[in-house]
């Protein structure tokens, strides 16, 4: 009996092969340092991006999620493909205590009233 592989086993396998092993667990209200490849012109370069956890979204290859944080007053938003290979590398700072899966009410706060509570360890 020969294996044959059907369309869709194909596409598993190479979704499987693409996806990173090295990934942290993330959920909302966890700040994070995200280490993204910029390239500019010809050059390419490392840069941080650092702020909370909006919302994760997906699943396997195409999971997403969303980091906000304030830069001179104003509030940038950046959503990553956690298996992009534009994504260096993902740090878990801290781990805030959220109560829900999606903290857009994070948009109008600033400041100190935007952080949230660290989740207590047990």
């Amino acid at each position: 009996m020969t294996m044959t592989l059907t369309m869709d086993d194909a596409l598993k396998q190479l979704a499987q092969e693409q996806m990173k092993t090295d990934v942290p667990e993330l959920r909302p209200g966890d700040t994070v340092r995200v280490s993204v490849r910029v390239v500019e012109g010809n050059r390419e370069r490392l840069q941080n991006f650092e702020g909370t956890v909006l919302r994760v979204r997906g699943g396997g290859l195409d999971a997403m999620f969303t980091v906000r944080r304030i830069s001179s007053g104003v509030g940038v938003e950046r959503t990553f493909m956690i298996h992009s290979p534009r994504v260096e590398k993902i740090e878990v700072t801290r781990h805030g205590h959220a109560r829900r899966a999606a903290l857009y009410f994070l948009r109008e706060r600033v400041g100190k009233a935007a952080t949230l509570r660290e989740k207590r360890r047990s």
